[in-house]
């Protein structure tokens, strides 16, 4: 990719919203999210030194940042790719000292209000053309996966059973579908949880993809019969409920749960750090306000707690872990909080390798895979590691498309090319599942 000292316009992601914004403006406003992303910019650097990383560092610490990627200031590194968000003047100040100290950088996105509005516009024609029927090729808000779940609930009993493991922070349930052919013989387990990270829209989009493709291929494709009938799934579409929830309402870009803090006015904790796996170490943050904040202990969040007591209890059969995020393009797997190789790395190594090719086979979109503190970041208290350390043999990570042209605005256009790679990948991962490899 070329870098240049001055700033270049880039087509703006097209993200698609629905008319539910509508209602929630405040009267006298014609604009999504009351027009307060007008001007920001997403920008990315790639310091070639030490020396210009710390002074990333120092910058970023002055100014209002957003990382997008990677998730923290402090793993900003020479030659780590950052893309950061910021306010129409943060921006100012920050493309300033970049042109000063020759800096190199790309403009992502010029506008984030822009892409929004013109995203939204698309968003409301493309559901338009979807009365028919729930149309999986959308973004969809928290009422209506809900509303969709209790429909497959009500249609596909067979093999479809939805249950409420808790409840959030603010008080709404926590829905999980139980996917698989109902019997009596004693079957193993596959977990799957989408949305952690609010802002991730791609991971909820996903995890109803994969329920939509399970039940319509069910009879005609063999692998997938043999799935279900080998097998169930538990599937969560939307981890982190109330944060999912305000990125609809209020913040597109929030990334947090929503639980208040008795000393500050930040609310929120990662709960990809929140886990009773190295709790609090490198990779996370002890400050209420930062992104990568690990909470007040380990299971604060009645998110994690809910989702944690369901695998202790499930342990015994629940043969893989699958958490879907973005973005990055990369299959992870433990470790996440040290460098270190896991006991039955070839197995889990063999599964990755054989899920990237297949994914790579649709499109020939290139995924990266590896232990996650090499392959990414070194990061403690995450859902992989927990449920590694917790006696699931196969415990992994995606992190979906792209690399950082649209970050987290991927356009609708895109969650079709992205659910059916993706849905090779995890079939691939799943058929090595039952095999004899431990």
């Amino acid at each position: 990719m070329k870098f240049h000292g001055k700033p270049r316009t880039q087509t703006a992601a097209f993200l698609p919203l629905c008319w539910l914004f509508l209602k929630i403006l405040q009267p006298g406003h014609s604009h999504l999210y009351n027009n307060r992303y007008a001007g920001e910019k997403v920008i990315r650097l790639i310091p070639q030194t030490e020396e210009e990383a710390n002074a990333l560092k120092k910058i970023y610490y002055e100014l209002q940042v957003d990382l997008w990627q990677p998730s923290s200031i402090s793993y900003v590194s020479e030659g780590t790719v950052t893309d950061v968000h910021m306010s129409q003047n943060d921006s100012r100040a920050l493309l300033a000292f970049l042109q000063e100290v020759n800096i190199q950088y790309k403009v992502l996105i010029e506008d984030l209000q822009k892409a929004l509005e013109k995203g939204s516009s698309l968003q409301t024609q493309r559901k338009r053309r979807s009365l028919s029927g729930y149309n999986y090729e959308v973004y969809h808000s928290l009422e209506e996966i809900e509303n969709w779940m209790h429909h497959l609930n009500k249609t596909h009993s067979g093999l479809i059973h939805m249950l409420s493991i808790g409840r959030s922070y603010e008080g709404r349930p926590l829905f999980i579908l139980k996917l698989g052919r109902r019997s009596r013989a004693y079957k193993r387990a596959v977990w799957i949880d989408c949305g952690i990270h609010a802002r991730e829209w791609i991971g909820p989009a996903f995890c109803q993809w994969f329920v939509k493709e399970a039940l319509l291929t069910y009879r005609s494709d063999p692998a997938m019969r043999k799935m279900l009938n080998h097998l169930y799934f538990y599937i969560m579409p939307v981890f982190n409920v109330d944060g999912y929830h305000f990125s609809w309402t209020n913040d597109r870009f929030w990334r947090k749960t929503r639980s208040r803090n008795s000393w500050f006015r930040c609310r929120g904790v990662d709960a990809n750090r929140n886990w009773k796996v190295k709790w609090c170490d490198e990779g996370a943050s002890m400050h209420p306000c930062d992104d990568t904040y690990c909470g007040p202990f380990p299971e604060s969040e009645p998110e994690v707690k809910a989702v944690a007591n369901f695998l202790r209890k499930h342990r015994k059969h629940i043969r893989a872990y699958l958490s879907f995020h973005a973005y990055a393009q990369m299959l992870l797997y433990p470790y996440s909080y040290k460098y270190a190789t896991i006991p039955n790395f070839s197995c889990v190594e063999s599964a990755a390798y054989k899920a990237v090719n297949a994914l790579r086979s649709v499109y020939g979109v290139r995924y990266r895979y590896g232990p996650a503190s090499r392959t990414l970041y070194v990061s403690s208290g995450s859902s992989m590691d927990w449920a590694y350390k917790n006696g699931i043999p196969y415990a992994f990570a995606f992190e979906l498309r792209d690399t950082g042209h649209f970050g987290f605005l991927l356009p609708e256009t895109l969650i079709k090319p992205t659910c059916t790679e993706t849905m090779l990948a995890v079939k691939n991962i799943t058929m090595h599942l039952l095999k004899k490899c431990p």
